[in-house]
């Protein structure tokens, strides 16, 4: 099975920078898309970034600029680099993987079923 692991959440104030690592175990993460979600309370799951086994990656309107996805293979580790963050940045982030053909979320091109357990991100004003 897919194993995900996020860390490097916290709280930051507005304008700082954090970074997210997500530790993939159970397959080499190049060989599938990986991405990034965020759920704020009371909100629905949203995609973040994504990036493809091409290296091209996407992201969501509101984080384009600011955020920068990474994969780094040999690690078999996501990152997420979040700049100038913002207090509407304030969310439950999950990295997320390709866990097999019952996947049933879709986003940027690719299925997605493996998620990890999220990492807390806070931004304060």
């Amino acid at each position: 099975q897919v194993q995900l692991v996020e860390s490097g959440g916290g709280s930051v104030q507005a304008g700082g920078s954090l970074r997210l690592s997500c530790a993939a175990s159970g397959y080499t993460s190049s060989s599938n898309c990986m991405a990034w979600f965020r759920q704020a309370p009371g909100k629905q799951r949203v995609g973040v970034a994504v990036i493809r086994r091409d290296g091209t990656t996407s992201y969501a309107d509101s984080v384009k600029g600011r955020f920068t996805i990474s994969q780094d293979n040999a690690k078999n580790t996501l990152y997420l680099q979040m700049n100038s963050v913002k207090p509407e940045d304030t969310a439950m982030y999950y990295c997320a993987g390709r866990a097999g053909p019952a996947d049933r979320t879709w986003y940027a091109g690719c299925m997605f079923g493996a998620w990890g357990q999220g990492t807390q991100v806070t931004v304060s004003s």
